[in-house]
């Protein structure tokens, strides 16, 4: 299984394909499509992400037998959810204390958060404190 960093620097190489920021807003559509499905019982008030414009809707569940955080997530707003998509790609399957220390330099190196508007950058910060708090609590929980 790649690393996350190693994911990271696809995102980073995938980015740099495309010369303006039109052509990225393009492609971050297009992973909007790849987002796995999260399941209609998720998409309730109690899994919707504080701090988006948009809706975002984030589940994550602990698989014991790996040790690993699944990440399902979606959103009413297709930029957003190409967003959401990102961070699902590299944080998902991942164990609490990968995602708690993770350092998610791939946003810096594709320019994500200067070429939000101040609202999705917000949001963008929301998901993924949201992503680390589900990290933070099933860690707490496994050292119980």
């Amino acid at each position: 299984m790649e690393t996350l960093n190693q994911i990271q620097d696809q995102i980073v190489n995938e980015f740099i394909l495309y010369d303006d920021w039109m052509d990225r807003y393009q492609y971050l559509i297009e992973l909007s499509n790849d987002l796995p499905i999260i399941n209609p019982k998720f998409k309730t008030n109690e899994y919707l992400i504080n701090g988006c414009q948009s809706k975002v809707w984030l589940n994550a569940e602990f698989d014991e037998s790996k040790g690993v955080i699944i990440l399902t997530a979606d959103s009413d707003a297709i930029i957003t959810k190409g967003i959401i998509a990102l961070l699902v790609r590299v944080l998902s399957n991942r164990s609490p204390e990968e995602i708690m220390n993770a350092d998610l330099y791939f946003i810096d190196k594709i320019g994500l958060k200067q070429n939000l508007s101040p609202t999705r950058s917000n949001g963008l910060l929301s998901m993924i404190k949201q992503i680390k708090l589900y990290a933070i609590a099933y860690h707490a929980k496994m050292n119980k």
